[in-house]
């Protein structure tokens, strides 16, 4: 074993949350160390291709149990930039109503701060990495904000095929907001449409960590040791302050890395491993684990997919990006579904490829042979997809624990335990149904929603924050009620998931718990 230099600050991964970290706290002059799983990825390694982009997705393995296992492999990233490095950088932000849900509905639980609190966050990420939108539509659903500093990326014809539907039920669209560049942006370049999101953007134009956040913290000299699996978090003989990290190097020798800081940064099934494995006679049931609260509250959202033949020469349905074009929050409301309590956002359409997630092959998972390549050929100009994302309520029962199996190192891996419940299983099946309906209005020759059970889109949660050590596991900023120089970052402090991709929320709370850190640096160090 070998104990590395101090540093002020070691954070566990090198994806967005940690990033966002990096960079304001080595900004700050704070000595900073990334202890990432995987590899330090370089722009040259991405390349457009479903086979190469697998490479970004591998994870752990987990357990996984449930009703409704969680859709593990593809919500994660392996290596630096982490899930952000293949995300479809669809940029749609939570509304008021998603912040104090217990108070207002009786359901959930509370944030603890509001929309209003995050808002400048928001506003200030967009500028930071780039983001493409049209704020001021925006404001029939949510507070007027800052404009985005670039304007929509393009649409193509598979897009807007699906305007006349929502028109016909009487729903407003907006431009989708993503994270792309619609034009030059601080030296990258524009997005070219070629539909190859989740296997990396070389160029520049979707906003990777490696080229934001990341960027700036290596920059300002913060470091990414690839290759470093963490298994504890190490604390000083009375367990009220951490010293550091263990982890294992490429080449499986033990390390300790001690920091006056330690942020925990990595996947949902991940923080709360690291936090239960590194118990100790002080805190016999995990770091940060005196509640119980650690690894519950686990949540995903539905993705209710609405497949749409259109009889047109050629929609381009190979154009464009992953994310969306269009979207509509006019059915967001959380009693808006009768008898299903919970949010759904409305999007259409991503670039569509032949294979994997989403793909025109997987369409129709009943053809095979002939049947299946005719279908291919006519899909590949005729086919459109239309989905919304529902929301699922935390449910402490959906939870991350220790399994009985282990890792090469002998550390027990994560077992997730995941079920939707009634109101989630309401609010997707009304959603397959209204989005049949858009597909009839909109003049769909053919169309078909995916309905065998609702699929797991997204991961969050795990290490709630909230207002009281009694109900969550970190206050508003991530540091954890128990041990003050112990912080955890990312989507996995999520009390609420609303029904929208998470990415754009973890980068505004992280935003604000970093620059909160950096604020009160002496008082939190020590």
């Amino acid at each position: 074993m070998a104990t590395q230099e101090k540093v002020d600050v070691a954070i566990v991964g090198a994806g967005a949350s940690a990033s966002v970290f990096a960079s304001a706290l080595a900004r700050a002059g704070k000595k900073v160390v990334m202890l990432e799983q995987g590899p330090d990825w370089k722009n040259g390694d991405l390349i457009s291709s479903e086979i190469w982009g697998r490479r970004l997705k591998t994870v752990n393995p987990a357990v996984l149990e449930g009703k409704d296992r969680l859709g593990y492999s593809y919500n994660a990233g392996w290596g630096s930039g982490g899930a952000a490095t293949h995300y479809f950088a669809m940029f749609p932000r939570l509304l008021p109503s998603d912040f104090n849900m217990k108070s207002a509905y009786g359901r959930g639980l509370d944030w603890p701060f509001s929309y209003d609190d995050l808002a400048p966050y928001y506003d200030r990420v967009a500028q930071d990495i780039g983001v493409s939108g049209d704020a001021k539509a925006e404001e029939r659903w949510r507070p007027p904000g800052q404009p985005y500093p670039m304007p929509p990326i393009r649409s193509f014809r598979h897009g807007d095929v699906w305007l006349k539907g929502f028109e016909a039920l009487g729903m407003k669209t907006a431009r989708a907001t993503v994270a792309i560049n619609s034009q030059e942006y601080k030296g990258r370049p524009a997005c070219v449409y070629d539909g190859w999101c989740n296997a990396g953007c070389p160029i520049g134009a979707l906003a990777n960590p490696s080229f934001t956040y990341l960027d700036e913290a290596r920059k300002h000299g913060a470091e990414v040791r690839a290759f470093s699996t963490v298994t504890r978090v190490l604390t000083n003989d009375k367990g009220d302050r951490v010293t550091g990290i263990e982890y294992y190097d490429g080449a499986m020798q033990r390390q300790v890395q001690e920091a006056s800081i330690v942020i925990l940064a990595a996947f949902v099934s991940q923080n709360p491993r690291i936090l239960l494995n590194s118990a100790t006679d002080k805190h016999p049931n995990g770091l940060a684990n005196a509640n119980g609260l650690v690894g519950r509250y686990v949540m995903a959202h539905t993705g209710a997919t609405i497949w749409g033949m259109f009889d047109e020469p050629d929609l381009q349905n190979y154009m464009g990006v992953l994310a969306a074009m269009h979207w509509s929050y006019d059915r967001y409301d959380k009693t808006a579904r009768p008898g299903a309590f919970g949010s759904i956002l409305w999007h259409c359409s991503p670039a569509i490829k032949p294979n994997d997630i989403g793909g025109i092959a997987n369409s129709r998972n009943d053809l095979f042979g002939q049947p299946l390549v005719d279908f291919i050929k006519r899909g590949s100009r005729q086919l459109s997809r239309l989905q919304a994302f529902g929301e699922e309520l935390p449910n402490p029962d959906n939870r991350v624990v220790l399994a009985t199996e282990k890792d090469e190192f002998g550390f027990p891996l994560a077992r997730i335990n995941h079920a939707y419940d009634q109101d989630a299983v309401g609010v997707w099946r009304q959603a397959c149904d209204e989005g049949l309906q858009i597909a009839k209005a909109a003049g769909a020759t053919e169309s078909w929603a995916l309905r065998a059970s609702p699929p797991t889109i997204h991961m969050v949660g795990g290490t709630a924050m909230g207002g009281s050590a009694a109900d969550s596991v970190t206050n508003g900023y991530g540091q954890t009620h128990e041990i003050p120089n112990l912080w955890i970052a990312g989507v996995t402090l999520f009390p609420t998931e609303g029904a929208v991709n998470p990415t754009y929320t973890m980068y505004a709370a992280s935003l604000r718990g970093a620059e909160h850190l950096v604020q009160n640096w002496h008082a939190i160090a020590g």
